[in-house]
């Protein structure tokens, strides 16, 4: 597996006998949703696209698999979980002939620990340049 290093931005909060994660995005509050929540030892992560902190996109949507993975990983952390506690992914891709590509990269990052996944083509995502969304459910203690 390979790990993703970065200091964890995200916040925790006590929110309706769940635990809920914020990224801090202007979004969450306008729409309505957590990044991340955890009730009991279940934890759901939200669809993450590939976006930078800079708030652009690269144009390689292997690249944007690895980033919206890397959001995964802070919203986990910020719980006390990793991506070995990932049980299951859902890929939205906007061109299914990209399938290998966001594979490969899947694949970098979860080695061995090979969640259940799905990955399925979509018209399209929030973002013209988003190229995939990534949501995962991960299951604790």
């Amino acid at each position: 597996m390979t790990q993703m290093q970065s200091k964890n931005p995200f916040t925790v909060e006590p929110r309706s006998g769940k635990l809920a994660v914020s990224s801090g995005s202007a979004w969450e509050p306008k729409i309505g949703y957590s990044r991340a929540v955890k009730k009991g030892n279940t934890i759901f992560i939200s669809g993450c696209v590939g976006i930078e902190a800079d708030k652009t996109f690269s144009p390689h949507v292997a690249e944007q698999t690895r980033r919206s993975l890397a959001i995964i990983q802070l919203a986990l952390e910020a719980l006390g979980a990793s991506m070995a506690d990932v049980v299951m992914t859902r890929m939205y891709l906007t061109n299914i002939k990209n399938w290998e590509q966001v594979a490969l990269a899947h694949g970098e990052i979860f080695g061995e620990i090979r969640p259940a996944t799905v990955m399925v083509e979509v018209a399209k995502l929030i973002d013209d340049a988003a190229q995939i969304e990534i949501e995962a459910t991960a299951m604790v203690g």
